[in-house]
């Protein structure tokens, strides 16, 4: 949603806007591994022989359908993030960006297929030739394969096109070109000559990303706690996607020969190994910057620190909290969402937080260092049963609830010192815990929408309003009118500041219906009169 006068982006405020735009590709990437991870790991033989029942060709068929469907994502996922990145920067015509990128990739690799057989790579170069210049079928195209960094690129010069063109004004002789349809147009243009470009500056790029790589392999079992870490700190400011992508899609987190195809990223590789018939059991080098080492943190240590919080609030008040737990606890556990946890203690102990990520950072070395092998994204209770126990003892998932009921009593004894001995203000703690309770619920959000509006200076003073996975994202014309305290009052669970005109509200899993109702209240808010 955009307001009238847009304020201009800073480099923090895009980059927080770009590791947005990577949610609407990785919520499909993580159904899609849940779904092929429950097919493959159920048509497995070691599964069948376990439970005979399940090699029932009607079963199987199922099975062999979810698989299929789940590899969707990893298929073609380069492309995803290059239509999803305009689609998700751009202040208008948000469709006409999301076709610019589909046509910016398309028209990008096949200048990439010219060039290529220009200089006599293509059609028919053998093998050793093709790898050494990573020449891979991009949907159906023979070109270089850029994977997601080269995607994310993509994404940005279109987006920047679409801004600059889609408003065109053209003679009136070519009038039907101009405007949105001249997008598409000058994409095809611009893209078509990057494409004859990367072959001779893709290489250096590939190997800033290897260095990289080669240097987190070099700190060997402490490479995962660096990411863990490192995932944590960002997260506050918005910008932990960035890094997360790094691991997940490019070198940094690995490459490896899969199935007869060269794999780049720690999560690429595990899925590939996931729906590969002749691979068995998963490479430790890329699960142990997945799912398994977040465990530790999410299904035992902040559950463990929720407890504590609880039992450290006001005997009077712990009645009025514990919604607030028990939903924190279910969207950290089942869904793999910390931030409802982690924000009720980021700002009033900003120490605590420093300790829960580098203890999450150790869960992820830990997991690695006990040769666990679950991967995919979440970190939740249903990554734990689809990746590990479906899979076997292989993956060694039994060693999962060992470790994260250790880092559950040390969450709990150290955010239970903590809050009491320095008298820490966590929810339930005044005595008067109103800012804990709901404050009157409106509507089916169960948030007092016109107050959160009000509280943030009102529609006039909102230039433009997003939203992730938990947070609204909000430009505002001044933020001196923002009452930080009222939006705490009516349940923000916490408000980050980015600069003068950038802010984050952290609401939590509701966070889109609040986005949604705000936006319809904006909408009917009468416009202020001119003059």
């Amino acid at each position: 949603m955009t307001g009238r006068n847009p304020q201009k982006t800073s480099l923090w405020s895009f980059f927080q806007q770009l590791g947005k735009t990577f949610m609407l590709p990785v919520a499909l990437l993580s159904f899609c591994g849940i779904m092929l991870g429950i097919g493959s790991s159920l048509s497995s033989r070691d599964v069948i022989t376990l439970l005979p029942v399940l090699a029932h060709p009607a079963l199987q068929a199922v099975f062999v359908w979810m698989s299929k469907i789940g590899s969707f994502a990893f298929s073609f996922l380069p492309v995803m993030f290059c239509i999803a990145i305009p689609l998700g920067l751009a202040r208008e015509d948000k469709g006409v960006a999301a076709f610019a990128g589909f046509v910016g990739f398309t028209v990008m690799n096949l200048a990439v297929n010219v060039w290529l057989t220009a200089n006599g790579i293509l059609p028919d170069g053998d093998a050793q030739t093709l790898k050494m210049h990573n020449v891979q079928s991009v949907l159906g195209i023979q070109s270089i394969d850029t994977g997601i960094l080269g995607a994310v690129i993509a994404g940005i010069i279109i987006w920047r096109l679409h801004e600059r063109f889609h408003r065109l004004r053209l003679p009136d002789a070519l009038a039907f070109f101009g405007g949105t349809r001249s997008v598409p147009i000058v994409t095809s243009v611009v893209m078509g000559i990057i494409g004859l470009a990367i072959p001779l500056i893709w290489p250096w790029f590939a190997k800033g990303i290897g260095a990289l790589g080669q240097l987190i392999d070099s700190a060997g079992d402490f490479g995962p706690m660096i990411f863990g870490t490192g995932e944590r700190l960002l997260l506050p400011f918005g910008l932990q996607h960035i890094l997360v992508a790094l691991i997940r899609f490019t070198e940094a987190g690995g490459t490896m020969e899969v199935c007869g195809h060269t794999v780049n990223g720690a999560l690429t590789i595990f899925q590939a190994q996931l729906s590969c018939p002749q691979t068995h059991g998963f490479a430790e080098s890329a699960t142990r910057f997945l799912s398994q080492g977040k465990m530790p943190a999410f299904l035992g240590g902040l559950p463990g620190a929720a407890l504590a919080m609880y039992h450290c609030a006001r005997p009077e008040n712990r009645h009025k909290i514990k919604g607030l737990m028990i939903s924190g606890v279910i969207a950290c556990v089942v869904g793999g969402t910390t931030e409802p946890i982690e924000f009720l203690f980021l700002f009033v102990a900003p120490v605590l937080y420093l300790f829960h990520a580098l203890l999450t950072g150790l869960g992820f070395t830990a997991m690695a260092v006990l040769g666990v092998t679950i991967g995919n994204t979440d970190g939740n209770v249903i990554d734990f049963i689809v990746f590990g126990v479906l899979h076997g003892m292989a993956t060694k998932w039994y060693l999962v609830p060992v470790v994260a009921a250790l880092w559950f009593v040390v969450y709990y004894a150290l955010f239970r010192f903590a809050i009491v001995h320095f008298n820490l203000k966590t929810p339930g703690r005044d005595s008067d815990a109103s800012d804990a309770s709901p404050a009157a619920a409106v509507g089916q959000t169960g948030y007092n929408v016109p107050a959160l509006l009000h509280a943030l200076g009102g529609a006039e003073n909102i230039v433009s309003l997003d939203n992730c996975i938990t947070r609204l994202r909000l430009s505002v014309k001044t933020m001196a009118q923002v009452d930080v305290d009222a939006l705490k009052a009516h349940q923000a669970l916490g408000v980050i500041k980015v600069n003068d005109h950038d802010l984050q509200v952290v609401i939590g899993t509701q966070v889109q219906s609040v986005k949604d109702e705000m936006e319809q209240l904006m909408h009917s808010a009468p416009l202020p009169e001119a003059g």
